[in-house]
């Protein structure tokens, strides 16, 4: 399995699951390897890239290649993506957001994703493996926290994650989406807790771990009649 943005959060959850479960993981992040990190082979396995700079993805998935001795890759996740905030964390709207920012944040978690899937496809079909695309509520609603760019990069996403199943599925790759909402992470947002409060049937935050159980099913032969879906994990949050 290739999972990337694996530093923290849902990815980090993602990876300790697939490991559980005896799978060999290949981590990208555009930081260098984390001590946090404690899987074994997790040093060896991690490839630091940065997914906004799309004239490096060629070398990318040469080293990816590399590192399947087989030819095959079971499962590719991208869960990379980043969400810049103005100052003091506002949200970017679309009055405050510039070219660079819209270039950045559509490269890392939209374009390089396609670029990705594209270039192992190969790899993919000689697994028939699965691709998962983690998108967001906020690419189905306007969110008080997320910002334009990330809203509309969310909502290609999942167009994409369409595309893909529609083009890839007669090949035997599918492709679906994961949509979460408001998940415990490091990274939340002030302002959460009431968010949660008032709009999560649940009441609660979800967990990375809920989020990685989702993302496993997926790649799993559980599965196996599911593709081009968009599967909400948000308590609810949005009906």
């Amino acid at each position: 399995m290739l999972l990337t943005g694996a530093s923290r959060g849902i990815g980090h959850a993602t990876v300790k699951l697939f490991l559980q479960h005896g799978w060999r993981v290949l981590t990208v992040s555009r930081q260098p390897f984390s001590e946090e990190c404690r899987w074994p082979s997790a040093r060896e396995s991690h490839i630091q890239a940065d997914l906004a700079d799309l004239s490096g993805i060629d070398e990318l998935v040469q080293m990816v290649r590399s590192r399947l001795p087989d030819g095959k890759l079971a499962a590719l996740v991208n869960n990379a993506g980043i969400s810049p905030k103005g100052p003091e964390g506002s949200r970017l709207g679309v009055a405050e957001t510039d070219a660079a920012t819209w270039t950045k944040i559509l490269n890392v978690n939209l374009v390089s994703t396609a670029l990705l899937a594209r270039a192992l496809l190969p790899e993919l079909q000689a697994a028939r493996g699965s691709i998962v695309n983690v998108t967001s509520i906020a690419g189905s609603r306007v969110h008080p926290f997320a910002g334009v760019a990330y809203a509309a990069s969310k909502a290609g996403l999942a167009a994409l994650t369409r595309e893909l199943a529609h083009e890839f599925g007669p090949r035997g790759v599918r492709a679906n989406a994961i949509a979460p909402g408001e998940i415990a992470t490091s990274i939340l947002s002030p302002g959460t807790d009431e968010l949660v409060e008032a709009e999560v049937p649940l009441g609660r935050l979800g967990t990375t771990d809920e989020v990685a159980r989702t993302i496993y099913f997926l790649c799993t032969e559980q599965s196996s009649y599911i593709n081009g879906a968009e599967i909400h994990i948000n308590g609810g949050q949005h009906v």
